[in-house]
């Protein structure tokens, strides 16, 4: 059930991306595998970050830090994955819209699942 639960959380950040892209002028997604292994590749990103710099340096972490992390993690995480195309405004116009959904969809890290 626990591999079931992370596809679950995986799809689910690849719906509200492809809303994001959507809403977003200046962030663009190419499909929902695109979407897909972007999210895939802002928690591997976000994991990175919060090993090197601790939690509540994180795009998970709550605050103004977080929100930056959170727009960084976007901006880098388009060099990796094809398909994606983000300026920095839209990383950060990206980061809100992501943050205001969290609030009405919230969706747990990897790190509180695994609590």
């Amino acid at each position: 059930m626990r591999f079931l639960g992370h596809v679950v959380r995986f799809v689910v950040s690849a719906i509200v991306l492809l809303i994001v892209g959507w809403i977003v002028p200046q962030f663009t997604i190419g499909g929902f595998w695109s979407a897909l292994v972007l999210a895939l590749v802002i928690a591997l990103l976000g994991w990175v970050v919060e090993g090197i710099f601790g939690r509540k340096a994180t795009p998970f972490g709550r605050g103004i830090v977080g929100f930056l992390v959170s727009a960084l993690v976007i901006w880098i995480a388009q060099f990796v994955v094809s398909g994606v195309s983000v300026t920095i405004l839209g990383a950060i116009l990206a980061a809100l819209v992501i943050g205001i959904i969290d609030l009405f969809l919230p969706v747990s890290t990897p790190f509180e699942a695994a609590k």
